[in-house]
């Protein structure tokens, strides 16, 4: 039975919610289109699918129909994983760049927009997964509130609207992008109405002749012309052999529990390291809040991206296994390398040889959904393909263009990829059970937020809502650490005295990530259903039944 400290420290907008049906989303819109599916006799996956089809309209500046996707799902007592990440056009290799952009140090350079910033998206036929896989309810059927909202149109959110004005400068004029997303010639405001005739076009198509035709019928003609029409390199050839895959979850224990996460091409291997070198203090005897227990997380996440930036790839092309990285005995002696009393700057270790929106979906048979689909740096790569709808991500710009990396690019290769879904577990009487389904959104803020919201639920008894309304800090990739305003002005006084460079950000939407949780009860009592938690770094929403 669950024990938490009910109460909440934090400033916060939102309670926890209890039910034996729940989906926490970014957004109210999907969180009741994922309760409709319920209604209508579907389960978790029906819900998550028709709250992430609804997700790519009301928060397009984080997805879209031409984004990547993953997912852990918790059923028939086992966990299984998903891998919808896009792969590399089939032209694409390190001369191809050098080519068409030329070379800085020896390096061909790559950009960030642009069709040759966009991978296959994966994103739907991961919904054509799960649904194949575990759904319930007609395909068509999980599609109908996001068709309803792209005829009818929808009113813009707060922050979506901010955010949506901040992409106008850089995105404006990429092909296509202001046919779909400026219908008045800017971002819309918040609270004036937005529709999508093209998005409605495709979802229509897609609930009629279903997710292949993204892949192999009209659809994928329209973005392979576009593609062509526009300089780009990916075919119909590239989309028809796209499919994504099932995979085995990596995990690591903690305190009594398992975390999962999706193993590489994805990050998540990054909060097991952090997790497993945190394991090796008594993180539970420092205050919560205080410097001590603050500054062992952010040296662990340190060590944990010192081995992820050097090792992480498509598995194929990765020097080293996860398991290697996860070693204990490894994960013992870069433990060892922490001061408890100034920040060190890490270098990667030996291991012994041998812009995205996260939702939960959990109902009252036991089966949880852990989903996450981006399409990068906010809007991707700015390509909307005409009339469609479908806006491509970016994630070829997570490949390297060095020969010696592993995560080098080239054709059919997925690229380093940073949305990572999570998912813990305990064993009772020799046999795994669900506990909570949980991800945190925003690049490389993911891991992070796992690590963070995981200690304070396991080492210090928080309630998912205060463990997700916390105030946070973020490791960047030169090792300075960036903190929200809200934290403890001493603690972050005392960070810097122990050799941190600290920067304080603002803009909690991006910089800090955004949380979903969803937590079970009782292994012992299913009908005590789930507590779930809504981050208020964004406009989201926890509901149930």
């Amino acid at each position: 039975m669950t024990r938490f400290d009910w109460q909440n420290p934090y400033p916060t907008m939102r309670t926890p919610v209890f039910a034996r049906n729940i989906v926490s989303t970014s957004h109210p819109l999907a969180a009741q289109a994922g309760l409709r599916m319920m209604w209508q006799g579907g389960n978790a996956v029906d819900a998550a699918i028709a709250a992430a089809a609804v997700l790519t309209l009301v928060e397009p500046v984080s997805c879209g129909l031409g984004g990547d996707a993953f997912a852990l799902v918790w059923a028939g007592g086992k966990l299984h994983g998903l891998n919808s990440s896009g792969v590399a056009p089939q032209a694409w290799n390190v001369d191809y760049f050098k080519q068409k952009y030329g070379e800085t140090k020896g390096i061909a350079n790559h950009p960030v927009r642009g069709w040759d910033a966009a991978t296959v998206p994966g994103v739907v036929a991961g919904w054509e997964a799960l649904h194949g896989k575990f759904g319930k309810l007609p395909f068509a059927d999980l599609l109908a509130p996001a068709i309803e909202i792209a005829e009818r149109g929808h009113v813009v959110a707060n922050i979506v609207a901010r955010k949506w004005a901040a992409a106008i400068p850089e995105l404006h004029a990429m092909p296509g992008y202001a046919q779909t997303f400026m219908p008045r010639g800017r971002a819309p405001e918040t609270g004036e109405k937005i529709v999508y005739p093209g998005h409605a076009k495709t979802l229509r198509r897609l609930a009629e002749k279903g997710a292949r035709d993204f892949y192999e019928g009209e659809t994928a003609e329209r973005i392979a012309a576009f593609s062509r029409e526009c300089g780009g390199s990916m075919t119909t050839s590239d989309l028809r052999n796209y499919k994504a895959d099932w995979v085995e979850p990596i995990g690591k224990s903690y305190r009594g529990h398992t975390v999962h996460e999706i193993p590489p091409n994805g990050q998540g291997i990054a909060a097991l390291i952090a997790l497993g070198i945190l394991e090796k203090f008594d993180v539970a005897s420092l205050p919560v809040d205080g410097i001590e227990s603050q500054h062992l997380q952010i040296e662990a996440m340190k060590l944990a991206f010192a081995d992820v930036y050097r090792y992480v790839a498509d598995p194929r092309s990765m020097e080293v296994t996860p398991e290697q990285m996860l070693d204990d005995a490894y994960l013992s002696s870069r433990a060892k390398l922490i001061d408890r009393t100034r920040a060190t700057q890490f270098d990667f270790g030996m291991p012994q040889a041998g812009g995205t929106i996260y939702l939960s979906a959990s109902d009252d048979s036991g089966m949880m959904v852990s989903f996450i689909q981006s399409n990068y740096m906010g809007f991707g790569s700015g390509i909307v393909v005409p009339d469609t709808g479908v806006s491509m991500q970016n994630r070829g710009f997570g490949f390297s263009m060095d020969p010696k990396s592993p995560n080098v690019v080239a054709g059919g290769k997925r690229p380093f990829h940073t949305i990572i879904p999570a998912f813990l577990t305990k064993e009772v009487d020799g046999v795994q059970q669900a506990v909570m389904s949980f991800g945190v959104m925003g690049g490389d803020m993911q891991p992070q937020g796992h690590l963070q919201t995981i200690v304070r639920m396991l080492d210090y008894g928080q309630q998912p809502q205060a463990a997700c309304d916390a105030p946070r800090w973020k490791v960047n990739v030169d090792f300075s650490v960036a903190v929200e305003p809200t934290l403890d002005p001493g603690v972050t006084q005392a960070l810097q005295a122990r050799g941190h460079v600290l920067e304080t950000i603002k803009d909690s939407y991006m910089d800090f990530g955004s949380g979903q949780f969803i937590w079970k009860l009782d292994e012992s009592d299913p009908d005590r259903g789930y507590v779930a938690a809504s981050d208020s770094r964004r406009d989201g929403l926890a509901a149930g039944f």
